[in-house]
């Protein structure tokens, strides 16, 4: 059975799971990701679940696919569909932080 739960944020840099998916959540996962200038995430793709990211520190770009880059930084939140390749880049002198809330894609969202 899922119960709410607070979990609190570090300030370490390093990768923070924060929702860890069954049976913690139906399906949800989430983590804290800290990256320092120069580096990113690793390309990788959404397969069957979408992404949202919310920027709480620093600037950077997400590149989708080959070639579509989307400035990305504090404030900002980003929607990344299913089966969508990307990386997330730090290009900045900075360090970049956000969170990623990732949930399987099941048709329209409505019950």
């Amino acid at each position: 059975m899922n119960k709410p739960f607070v979990e609190i944020l570090n300030d370490q840099t390093q990768h923070q799971p924060l929702l860890t998916g069954m049976p913690q959540t139906k399906g949800m996962r989430s983590g804290r990701v800290y990256l320092l200038p120069g580096q990113d995430c690793g390309r990788h793709s959404t397969e069957a679940n979408e992404e949202m990211l919310i920027f709480l520190s620093g600037q950077g770009q997400a590149v989708i696919g080959e070639n579509k880059t989307l400035d990305v930084g504090k404030g900002k939140i980003t929607y990344i569909p299913p089966q969508t390749i990307h990386n997330i880049v730090n290009n900045s002198d900075e360090p970049l932080c956000y969170v990623y809330c990732v949930a399987p894609a099941n048709g329209n969202g409505e019950k």
